[in-house]
């Protein structure tokens, strides 16, 4: 890889490494920007078939972050960590501290939290070797799972979404189908069922698939079937480049709004979904609320406050639909626009200061 020509094309920043023998440990926290404060973003734990993939896949979500952070308003920059899950056993107790380790020695310039494949209970691993992690027990002064956040968020947006597109100010009767009902799929399916809508959803996991057509009365397709829907919303809630060459020509949605991260496998499925005259949500923006609810334990923890900020995920998402027709440009052209106008305003501050 030509690993400065990849910071290079995502405006980098910096890239910390960790490779811990006793633990196998190898881990990577990448800083993207922090013009508005330290970096705050989740800890991947997922296996990758190169190391190349985790060190793009690292990149690219803090980059998200970033943006995410900028377009709701934190005090943050963006970051991102990814550690490579071990092949056959491994110490778990062991490699978390060992990271908590690693993420201490930043001291301060990246804060965690839990992301795919990682929870509570890594969080307070962690906790034992460093301050700088979020999402962790609210008997620890923590704001806990912010998996709940960001489905209240994404419902917000979708909601926006329905109200912009197809006029209607509920989600009585409107079909989204799911792709990805773990943490927040699952929580994304109680809030929609909640309000009414009615849902379709698809898992790798089979038992998740299942606990929601139980508790939810939701229709169950295959994986790889549940793109091609016909319903009002796709909602990807799974990992990320789900919309690609493969996926777009295949969807029957008038919108496409989900919790998942990096959505778009290149920027140029943005123009491909704008061009089919769908309405996506970018991802950044309207998955923001499970940052926005660890972002408060900075200033100790208030849900009331954290709820407060989610639910103006819905302001966030209809004026980037609103700019979108009035300039006649793709979503998530006009999210990346929002989101480097706050960014330049902060350093042309600085540069005043």
């Amino acid at each position: 890889m030509d690993l400065f020509g990849k910071l290079s094309s995502y405006d980098f920043g910096e890239v910390h490494f960790k490779l811990d023998k006793a633990t196998q440990l190898k881990a990577i926290v990448a800083i993207h920007d922090s013009r508005l404060g330290p970096a705050l973003g989740g800890c991947r734990f997922i296996e990758y078939a190169t190391d190349d993939d985790a060190v793009v896949d690292a990149l690219r979500l803090a980059r998200g972050m970033t943006y995410k952070a900028a377009i709701t308003g934190l005090g943050h920059g963006g970051g991102k960590s990814v550690i490579i899950k071990p092949k056959g056993h491994f110490d778990r107790v062991g490699l978390f501290r060992a990271f908590g380790k690693f993420i201490d020695d930043l001291r301060g310039h990246y804060i965690t939290a839990e992301d795919s494949g990682t929870g509570l209970e890594d969080m307070e691993i962690i906790r034992t070797q460093t301050k700088h992690v979020t999402g962790i027990d609210p008997s620890h002064g923590g704001s806990g799972d912010p998996s709940p956040f960001t489905a209240l968020g994404v419902r917000r947006g979708i909601e926006a979404c329905v109200k912009f597109k197809l006029g209607k100010a509920d989600l009585k009767g409107i079909h989204v189908a799911v792709q990805g009902v773990g943490h927040v799929g699952y929580y994304l399916c109680k809030e929609l069922h909640a309000a009414g809508a009615k849902l379709t959803v698809a898992d790798v996991d089979k038992l998740k698939s299942e606990r929601a057509q139980r508790e939810f009365g939701a229709s169950v397709v295959a994986i790889n079937d549940v793109a091609s829907v016909e319903c009002d919303v796709f909602a990807p809630c799974a990992l990320g480049a789900g919309l690609n060459d493969g996926t777009i020509p295949h969807l029957k949605a008038s919108i496409v709004a989900g919790a998942a991260n990096n959505q778009l496998a290149e920027p140029r499925h943005g123009d491909d979904i704008h061009a089919r005259g769908i309405l996506y949500a970018p991802d950044y923006a309207i998955n923001a609320g499970g940052l926005v609810n660890v972002a408060q334990e900075a200033q100790g923890y208030d849900a009331g406050k954290a709820r407060e900020k989610t639910l103006k995920i819905y302001d966030t998402i209809y004026d980037i639909c609103e700019r979108s027709k009035r300039l006649a440009a793709p979503t998530y052209k006009v999210a990346d626009m929002l989101a480097e106008e706050k960014l330049a305003a902060v350093s042309k501050g600085k540069a005043h200061a």
